[in-house]
């Protein structure tokens, strides 16, 4: 294989890594706050791809993004709202239970409105305009996709580090009770932790179907689940750690991919989630938690 045919897999890795990236953080910060796996996020990241299908068939592609990202948002809180929320002093197997139930409520209501047969998913021009760099050539979405996802994520940084509400979710995501005891809204941190988390799919779903062409009901359990091992590969509540294990399990992903082993490229990303759970449980970045009595 000719270090071209290399740097050209990598490109598209490092692409693939990205969109992994934002799906991962709304993995790594509901966790970070609720102590949730939220396993419905990969089919509000699904659902975002049906959203940007209806809205480009009405609308032009700058309006259709912003309806597509908007009602993700609103669609992530509205979850949030009506189904963990009346469960937030039950056990914490309840949530999980329902966050499962919510995933499978998604998926039937997505085959009964719009079948299992998968859609086109809508050509965006400016996205799929081709630059060709030396030997190697890439889609403007390959390019945008890692460049938006660390911008994204920088500003993700400065709210959570700089702002009043990055220092009530830290508060939160620090000890819930004390928070609540201190005046903090957490109605409302719990609120925008999910807008952020369920914006950030919308525009992982924009940038990961631009590239895919298709959406299916199920389009976001795998990747959805992929994403979930990247944000505990990271280290789970780490936000640095969602993206390096986005970019890692994307890059790895396509290079096997590349090399011929294609079929084990799904297997690889569960393996390496068994191998980090023997290993290093509290992933890469992850810190050890004290338990207090």
């Amino acid at each position: 294989m000719s270090m071209t045919t290399i740097l050209q897999h990598c490109l598209t890795g490092i692409s693939l890594g990205g969109a992994y990236a934002l799906i991962a953080i709304g993995y790594t910060l509901v966790y970070g706050i609720l102590r949730l796996i939220n396993f419905a996020h990969g089919d509000i990241f699904m659902m975002a791809g049906y959203f940007m299908i209806f809205s480009l068939a009405s609308f032009p592609w700058p309006v259709a993004i912003i309806i597509t990202l908007v009602v993700t948002t609103a669609m992530g809180i509205a979850i949030e709202r009506m189904a963990y929320k009346p469960l937030r002093s039950s056990p914490r197997m309840s949530i999980m239970i329902s966050a499962i139930g919510v995933s499978y409520l998604l998926q039937n209501l997505s085959t009964y409105l719009f079948t299992a047969i998968p859609r086109g998913y809508p050509e965006i021009p400016i996205l799929k305009r081709i630059f060709q760099m030396g030997e190697l050539s890439a889609s403007f979405v390959t390019i945008l996709t890692p460049v938006l996802t660390i911008i994204l994520v920088v500003i993700l940084m400065v709210l959570v580090n700089r702002t009043k509400t990055g220092m009530a979710m830290r508060a939160v995501s620090k000890d819930f009770e004390t928070a609540k005891l201190m005046g903090i809204n957490i109605n409302r941190v719990i609120s925008v932790t999910f807008a952020i988390g369920s914006f950030l799919a919308g525009v992982g779903s924009i940038l990961y179907f631009t590239d895919r062409m298709s959406v299916t009901p199920f389009s976001g359990t795998l990747p959805g689940l992929k994403c979930f091992v990247a944000a505990v590969f990271g280290g789970i509540g780490n936000i640095p750690g969602a993206v390096v294990g986005g970019f890692f399990i994307g890059i790895v992903e396509t290079l096997l991919v590349a090399l011929g082993y294609s079929t084990f490229s799904d297997a690889f990303t569960f393996f390496l989630l068994i191998v980090m759970l023997l290993v290093r449980p509290t992933g890469l970045f992850g810190e050890k938690t004290v338990e207090k009595v």
